[in-house]
């Protein structure tokens, strides 16, 4: 027997685009949940553009799906719906009559001018999970403004600590990937799980606020609680660890081609950092009262990280991470994305998924990193076809003709 997703019986309308809003239907959808995309005719979702690079045909050609699209749609059914149709915002109502979570991230007030509110839908369903996602949420003086992740990186501080140090020349620099989007989906993901406990045990739906910026203040973590407690605002610390010492990249000596070489020393704790100083053969470090304790560390950084730079650069990283790894030392490579596709673990992990794709056989995307014992999450495809499902949906949810649906597709409401 097949088992079971943690989310079976769920259904959710997602009119979200681009990141945050369908990260958080992605997720939902692995889980299980029978997640309906709303994609505008014609063009769809803005990342099925968004490339090179985009997925090629057995002839090498490119086709209409971006990377980027297939990496945030997985497990979703595509429906095309043109709401700025009254027709089209009737369809949407009455879809959200058989659905349990309602997710968007359009501008404020767009939903409202629509129609399609939480106030008005939720007369049509009452226990229906509302969840809208925007740069700065509903309220407050920022609240009619468009945020970007981007922006957001910048304005809610993350920028101010990424980088590497000013006085080493650096400056403000945004994470490699859009992580205030991503953070957000996440919390989006968990807020929506949570509304629907409420749900089914009251009856009672609810509307979900998430904003890209409160999240990025909440993901501030341990700086943001440093700043509260003494006033100061930390800077940027390159690749080192605003509290704990030894805790960044250091460079080793050079690898066989003269190239630089470098790798990680995580040391979390003082009998780590004993262990380390036994490795690298200075014991002495780990009982002198100015490094045996981290908060001495930390306030003797300037001192004893250019004696650790010193050790480091005696030996080659291979052999540094042998004899690291050997005493339980957490340290690591830098690897770029071919070194972790092809890394051991991240392979037996399953952490890639092939698919039999229309136009490619075996195509390969990163997958879910959620492992479930009893509900394992979905493996299928994002949809190729923009409105691959509208059909399936229209006739089978909401029993609509063909000739319904064929009227439908001449005013171009799908």
């Amino acid at each position: 027997m097949t088992p079971m997703n943690s989310l079976d019986g769920i259904r959710v309308l997602d009119l979200s685009r681009v990141l945050a809003g369908p990260w958080c239907t992605q997720t939902l959808a692995d889980l299980g949940a029978d997640v309906i995309k709303i994609e505008r005719p014609g063009s769809g979702d803005d990342t099925r553009s968004w490339g090179p690079p985009f997925l090629k045909d057995p002839q090498g050609h490119d086709t209409a799906e971006a990377a980027y699209y297939l990496g945030t749609n997985r497990n979703k059914r595509s429906v095309t719906c043109d709401i700025a149709q009254p027709a089209g915002q009737a369809l949407i109502r009455e879809l959200v009559a058989h659905c349990h979570v309602f997710v968007e991230n359009f501008k404020v007030g767009d939903m409202a001018r629509y129609g399609l509110d939480y106030a008005s839908l939720k007369a049509l369903n009452p226990r229906l999970v509302y969840c809208s996602i925007t740069g700065f949420g509903q309220t407050g003086p920022y609240r009619e403004r468009a945020g970007y992740d981007y922006a957001v990186q910048g304005m809610g501080g993350l920028m101010s600590v990424t980088g590497e140090r000013d006085d080493l020349g650096g400056g403000p620099q945004k994470v490699g990937v859009a992580v205030a989007d991503l953070f957000t989906g996440m919390y989006a993901t968990v807020a929506v799980l949570a509304a629907l406990r409420h749900a089914e045990r009251t009856g009672e739906g609810q509307q979900i606020d998430m904003a890209l910026l409160d999240t990025q203040v909440a993901m501030l973590a341990n700086l943001g609680a440093n700043y509260l407690v003494n006033g100061k605002a930390p800077g940027r610390a390159g690749n080192a660890h605003q509290n704990i010492v030894p805790y960044q990249v250091f460079e080793v000596a050079p690898a066989a081609d003269g190239s630089k070489d470098h790798l990680i020393l995580a040391v979390g704790n003082d009998g780590q950092f004993a262990k380390f100083c036994a490795v690298a053969g200075r014991p002495d470090l780990a009982t002198d009262p100015r490094y045996a304790k981290n908060q001495d560390r930390v306030r003797n950084r300037a001192v004893l990280v250019p004696l650790l730079e010193s050790l480091m650069a005696t030996r080659g990283k291979a052999e540094w991470l042998a004899a690291l790894e050997a005493a339980k030392v957490p340290c690591g490579a830098i690897n770029n994305l071919a070194e972790v596709f092809a890394d051991p673990q991240v392979q037996q992990r399953g952490m890639v998924t092939s698919w039999n794709h229309p136009v490619k056989e075996g195509l390969q995307l990163v997958a879910s990193p959620m492992k479930l014992g009893a509900t394992p999450v979905r493996t299928d495809l994002p949809p190729p076809l923009l409105g691959q499902h509208t059909a399936d949906v229209l006739g089978g949810l909401l029993n609509y003709s063909d000739a319904r649906m064929s009227e439908l597709r001449t005013t171009g409401v799908i």
